[in-house]
């Protein structure tokens, strides 16, 4: 069954001192391109979620955005006691400043605060990744089910484009009749002795011209071909575009060679019902 590029997949970690929320959003893309977006204290981490969404979503756009809020008051900045006391006794050397303005100078000076890492442990990398698991699950659910109404619209369309061939078909079948029935019709009116083995053999070659029996037998099988990859239970987004390519050249061939008004009209329909299964080809993973 086939799956959609676009999805969407939203979970939420609540502890006692923290809240992690990952959202991800898919849509559709050529090739994979994650986009991220990651709080300070998971930076060395996008190497590692980068690695896991692509090999989960294969392909499309995709943003990743990850929210950490802290539930306790956090501070790993420092004042750095040994810098500021430092920095005091030299300035109380200075004429013009008052004692009680020291310290407010002091800490405006390089290094009065220092800050220290806050470093994932192995839990909190853990919850990490078993988070985006879980969101995973959710963008891939949520890609199956947008793959199922589109499987559905595809099957519809494959079904009216095998109509409008039966019905050339059936215009098809009387056409060569037809054109032998004016061509006779128009050597009568001419009233000239003609050679009947040299105008059965011109005729044929002209009809020749106009034949579409292999067009037909060939845009059937693509069709055909087409409803079987759908089924198939790999990702055949371009495989899929690669056999509509060829249909839209038989539906072109026949177009151009039937030399037929109804015909025409019949594939012109066909044109319309092929450019929309293209552009939800293009959502195809």
């Amino acid at each position: 069954m086939i799956s959609s590029m676009t999805g969407f997949g939203k979970s939420e970690l609540i502890q006692k001192n923290k809240t992690i929320t990952i959202e991800i959003r898919t849509l559709n893309s050529k090739t994979i391109d994650v986009n991220s977006r990651l709080p300070h204290r998971y930076k060395e981490l996008d190497i590692i979620l980068r690695k896991k969404i692509a090999d989960s979503l294969k392909r499309g756009k995709i943003d990743l955005s990850i929210i950490y809020k802290s539930n306790e008051e956090e501070s790993n900045s420092f004042i750095n006691k040994s810098i500021v006391e430092g920095y005091i006794s030299q300035l109380k050397n200075f004429q013009g400043y008052k004692e009680s303005d020291l310290l407010s100078i002091a800490m405006k000076l390089p290094e009065t605060l220092k800050t220290e890492k806050n470093e994932i442990d192995e839990e909190e990398k853990s919850s990490l990744l078993s988070l985006l698991d879980k969101t995973l699950f959710k963008v891939i659910s949520f890609r199956d089910q947008e793959g199922e109404t589109l499987f559905n619209d595809f099957i519809k369309r494959c079904k009216l484009l095998k109509t409008y061939l039966g019905k050339i078909t059936n215009v098809d079948n009387n056409r060569k009749k037809k054109i032998k029935e004016k061509i006779n019709s128009e050597i009568k009116k001419l009233k000239v002795e003609v050679d009947q083995n040299r105008l059965e053999q011109e005729m044929i070659y002209y009809i020749e011209k106009l034949d579409i029996t292999e067009e037909k037998i060939r845009l059937n099988n693509h069709i055909s071909y087409f409803t079987e990859t759908l089924n198939s239970n790999n990702s055949q987004g371009k495989k899929l575009g690669f056999i509509c390519q060829e249909m839209g050249r038989e539906i072109n061939t026949i177009g151009s060679k039937a030399n037929d008004f109804e015909i025409q009209k019949i594939v012109v329909q066909m044109k319309d019902e092929l450019e929309k299964i293209k552009e939800q080809l293009l959502n195809i993973l």
